[in-house]
């Protein structure tokens, strides 16, 4: 009895053992259900946005000492600059008439992806309505709490 039990730990240790030492190629393999966790992570992004519902949004970004964002060729802010300008510009939206994400890209590196796309996005301010078409680079990182926000860049889209 006690060999059987002794084997069996072998066995269970070499099965962890060469689970452990697989090759995870963090620049070729897709991580597909990584992939599809962001993509849902974003369009809980854009349905805050279409509610107006601010603190969902902000709650979608990891603010600290590494957040980062650069816009309009501005110098690069944190992430108190970050949650005032989305507070300040999302809730001031009357209406979202197009929220498109267009050539969108998800790339994961384990727990950390990269989402690119071009903005087409057309909002009502009162009766103003602004059209942004911009690049933009969103970089998740996975949390306890989901996939959060640590980086945005945003750049105007050329229109040729």
């Amino acid at each position: 009895m006690k060999t059987r039990f002794i084997i069996t730990i072998i066995m269970a240790m070499g099965l962890f053992i060469g689970h452990s030492n697989a090759q995870v190629d963090l620049i070729n393999d897709e991580f597909p259900e990584a992939k599809q966790e962001v993509m849902e992570t974003f369009g809980a992004i854009a349905q805050s946005i279409k509610e107006g519902d601010m603190d969902g949004l902000i709650a979608f970004h990891a603010y600290g000492p590494k957040f980062t964002e650069f816009k309009n060729g501005e110098p690069r802010n944190g992430g108190v600059d970050n949650e005032a300008f989305e507070r300040n510009t999302f809730g001031a939206v009357t209406e979202v008439v197009k929220l498109d994400a267009n050539d969108l890209q998800i790339a994961v590196y384990g727990d950390v992806a990269n989402m690119t796309f071009h903005s087409d996005f057309h909002l009502k301010f009162g009766e103003d309505l602004v059209v942004v078409n911009n690049q933009i680079s969103l970089l998740f990182v996975k949390t306890n709490d989901g996939w959060k926000i640590v980086h945005e860049h945003h750049s105007p889209l050329s229109s040729e």
